[in-house]
């Protein structure tokens, strides 16, 4: 019998392959990170050929600890659950798998012209009844017609039916197995999917003008689209969540009202609203949450936060005040509080609950008291603030009010952000034990499709707490403070015209 399930997670940054017991815990990791390109100012791309010899290499450096600690053969991996970036688009040619363009980030805001002539008529809410989605340079739609309309040559070959456009999800697919696929998490992010018909909308694709022959099938997240032809040859590709899907998934997120938030390049919380798309009145996303096999589809409310783990990189690569990531913590903790500033990091303009792509970043409040332990702990608090933000609205269109947090990423390891996220929340903070729950759900999601765990409740009794922090400030500062944000963000609104 296998021993084990793995799951490709290909992020923003970076790509890992983590493989996980029948317990849920990590048995061996690799991890490797890929170029961030920025061409122009707003402009972010990824080599979509770059992260693929990434993916196999991680892949071979994982499977090599499990080998030669003799503990793994091929044939002990049951199967392999993929997740991914969302929003990131990709346009290759089928007949050679090479991309005509670089993959479009979900960070990039080329696409604001696009988005606000499509918002001429109608709006920027003029999709959403049928998408869940605002209009906004985050989703991949408007990217594809970018490609479409700015490299020489693709249009005609796409019409002609010559290219695959894919997320990252169906990138990565393609090459391991040579099918055409995504799931329905991803391709809800695309603004082309209906979220009632869980099918590309024609209507949608015609005034985008996208030939639907580009587009990956949609299948569930959970069922087998294929096997390995390369490393891992012959196993089942049998799970696809997109990476905050796959968080929640991976949280055991599996009722109406449980929500976790996820800390990483962005921030991301999503809440579970069972098998009904509840549309939001407060700014949120209406996404699909997940959908196992034949079961019906569970949709989810989401906050999304374009920068919060983004800024500590800045910190580090732009202005080189820490040497390494983990160093913003100690770094943060040189000061009391952030010095009355306020660090408003809307750098691909602001997600959730504003929406506004002319957002520009703003340092607000400084003084000549301000150093750089100010800055590096306003950045921090910055993340804590903008998820509070998110939660009242989710609260407000949910109706549900949260008694505690699930998190998780890479972030939950920052004491002092935690201690502050609770503090600025008054609710209750949990980090899990296996605080690597996007890999995990993209597992969860391969396993069930295969039989390697039988149902949720095998599942549920994977997760438990590692460490939780509760409120410990006082009322009025806690206010005091929100409000100060609140004033700076204003401060970022409509600096690009």
């Amino acid at each position: 019998m296998p021993q084990y399930i793995a799951a490709i997670d290909q992020g923003t940054t970076s790509t890992r392959f983590i493989i996980f017991d029948h317990a849920g815990n990590i048995v061996a990791v690799d991890q490797k990170e890929h170029e961030q390109i920025f061409p122009k100012p707003g402009w972010v791309e990824h080599d979509p050929l770059e992260i693929w010899v990434r993916t196999q290499e991680v892949m071979r450096g994982a499977l090599e600890k499990l080998v030669n600690s003799k503990k793994l053969m091929v044939s002990d991996v049951a199967a392999i659950g993929i997740t991914n970036q969302r929003e990131t688009a990709v346009v290759w040619e089928k007949s050679t798998g090479k991309p005509v363009y670089n993959a479009i980030v979900w960070q990039d805001t080329r696409t604001d012209v696009i988005c606000n002539e499509l918002a001429k008529d109608g709006g920027q809410d003029r999709l959403r009844e049928k998408t869940g989605l605002p209009l906004a340079t985050y989703f991949s739609g408007p990217k594809i017609k970018w490609i479409l309309d700015n490299v020489e040559g693709v249009r005609a070959k796409a019409e002609k039916g010559e290219l695959a456009f894919g997320n990252i999800d169906t990138w990565i697919i393609w090459n391991l197995t040579g099918e055409h696929v995504t799931d329905v998490t991803n391709a809800s992010r695309t603004l082309l999917m209906n979220l009632h018909t869980l099918d590309w909308d024609d209507d949608i694709l015609k005034l985008l003008d996208i030939p639907r022959a580009m587009l990956p099938e949609i299948r569930s997240s959970s069922e087998i689209y294929g096997t390995a032809k390369t490393i891992l040859q012959g196993v089942p590709v049998s799970g696809d969540l997109g990476d905050q899907q796959a968080a929640l998934f991976g949280q055991t997120c599996f009722s109406a009202g449980e929500a976790k938030n996820t800390y990483g390049t962005g921030c991301f919380m999503l809440m579970n609203m069972g098998e009904i798309p509840v549309p939001s009145k407060s700014g949120l996303l209406t996404t699909l949450g997940y959908k196992i096999g034949n079961q019906k589809a569970v949709y989810a409310l989401e906050g999304s936060i374009a920068v919060t783990g983004a800024l500590v990189q800045w910190l580090r690569d732009n202005l080189g005040i820490i040497q390494k990531s983990s160093d913003v913590e100690t770094l943060a903790k040189t000061v009391e509080d952030s010095g009355g500033i306020y660090f408003v990091p809307a750098f691909s303009g602001l997600y959730a609950p504003y929406w506004k792509s002319n957002a520009r970043g703003a340092i607000v409040g400084m003084t000549r008291y301000v150093n750089k332990g100010h800055i590096a702990r306003a950045a921090l608090d910055a993340t804590a603030y903008q998820t509070r933000e998110v939660l009242e609205a989710m609260e407000s269109d949910s109706g549900v009010k949260l008694t505690a947090l699930k998190v998780d990423g890479g972030m939950v390891f920052n004491e002092l952000l935690m201690q502050f996220q609770s503090d600025i929340l008054d609710v209750p903070v949990v980090r899990p034990k296996v605080a690597e729950t996007t890999a995990l759900g993209a597992a969860y999601a391969a396993g069930l499709a295969v039989g390697f765990w039988k149902d949720y409740d095998e599942l549920r009794s994977n997760w438990g707490k590692d460490k939780e922090w509760k409120p410990k400030m006082d009322p009025t500062l806690r206010g005091s403070l929100y409000a100060g944000w609140k004033k700076a963000v204003t401060r970022t609104f409509d600096w690009v015209e």
